[in-house]
């Protein structure tokens, strides 16, 4: 086995130290193989300190090296199971803008393949309403269609919504970043979100496989999101939502900060209310978003690219009434409908039937309409 070879199995041995902090296990990562040959009886005090961790992780990381064959090569025959790849920093296809990190990930798990195209992230409350859906929905679209990858973190809410924008355009691709193993099926209703991503772009993790999704892995997982993206583009958040610490991050590495401004009585648009107070740049289309990126990049760009072919019917008559009654993105109801249209509430319930079937609305819990951006 040669070097190179050596040093690879060492970091994926490494990342699967499960009981070792990730904060530690980068740190170690970023300096093998120097400390792997230790004698066990050193001066761990000393050394742990030149190596910036603590002293028990540098002993458990040395207790661990006669584990290194059987822990490495199980690891390689699970992430084939499920068709997954390993991408280790001494790999090429490493994605070099995580090098940006003061403390990058060892590896990563990959199943997909990541796009060599710039990438754009949309981020925002699990907790989005029917507006803020769309709104990511369309920003994925759009910002997909001129040729930027779109990244977020695959959870409910606004993440989801920009994964499924993004792949509505015939090239649209989309990175999944996950806060668990790549294995590790959460959230549990994202099966086939998960299985249309990979196919569309990639997933995404540092995490060994089987991680759960612990609620601490997120922050780390937001860190990799900032990181692989120019801009970061926040569409709601309360006020310590997790989509504040992504933003954060960027701002930190010097990323660009988007957010969707909001009323200001709203929960969810305190967050991007912030951030616009704080220097986020103001995104009121998707094309404010590629017009801020540097020329290099807008060069890279196409205008657009066709969408996936929209198979909804044209809308006549009472239909096309109801839905010139609606406003793109804002709920309605039934009642109200009839009264701003001035047709009777039968023609208006049977209209919103037809256009539900034909995909030109949406129903929500009320029931409330709400008409696709």
């Amino acid at each position: 086995m040669d070097e190179h070879q050596a040093h690879r199995r060492q970091l994926i041995w490494l990342n699967s130290c499960g009981d070792i902090p990730r904060e530690s296990v980068c740190r170690l990562a970023a300096q093998l193989p120097s400390w792997f040959q230790l004698d066990r009886q050193c001066d761990l005090s000393a050394t742990a300190v030149e190596l910036g961790v603590p002293k028990a992780d540098l002993a458990k990381a040395l207790d661990y090296r006669s584990l290194i064959d059987g822990v490495v090569d199980k690891e390689l025959e699970r992430v084939d199971a499920i068709g997954a790849r390993i991408l280790t920093q001494l790999d090429d296809d490493y994605p070099e803008a995580l090098l940006d990190l003061s403390l990058p990930p060892p590896l990563l798990y990959c199943c997909g393949r990541i796009p060599a195209r710039p990438a754009v992230a949309i981020v925002g409350s699990r907790r989005a309403d029917p507006l803020g859906l769309e709104v990511a929905e369309l920003f994925g679209r759009e910002l997909a269609a001129c040729g930027l990858t779109v990244v977020s973190g695959l959870a409910l809410g606004i993440d989801a919504a920009a994964h499924r924008g993004a792949m509505e355009t015939l090239t649209g691709r989309t990175l999944a970043i996950l806060g668990c193993g790549i294995d590790v099926m959460y959230p549990r209703n994202h099966r086939r979100l998960k299985q249309q991503i990979a196919s569309q772009g990639a997933l995404i993790s540092e995490f060994p496989l089987g991680t759960p999704p612990f609620a601490r892995h997120f922050p780390i997982r937001n860190r990799l999101i900032a990181a692989l993206a120019l801009g970061t583009l926040v569409v709601q958040g309360a006020r310590r939502s997790g989509s504040l610490i992504t933003a954060r991050l960027a701002m930190d590495l010097g990323r660009d900060v988007y957010a969707i401004p909001g009323r200001i009585f709203d929960e969810l648009a305190i967050g991007p209310n912030t951030l616009i107070r704080d220097g986020a740049l103001v995104a009121l289309l998707p094309r404010d978003i590629v017009e801020s990126l540097p020329s290099s990049v807008q060069d890279r760009l196409v205008d657009r690219v066709p969408k996936k072919a929209d198979r909804r019917p044209p809308v006549k008559g009472l239909p096309g009434a109801v839905l010139a009654a609606m406003q793109p993105g804002e709920l309605i109801a039934a009642d109200q409908l009839a009264e701003t249209s001035g047709l009777a509430i039968d023609q208006v319930l049977g209209s919103l039937l037809e256009l539900e079937l034909s995909g030109w609305i949406r129903r929500h819990p009320g029931p409330a309409y709400q008409r696709r951006l």
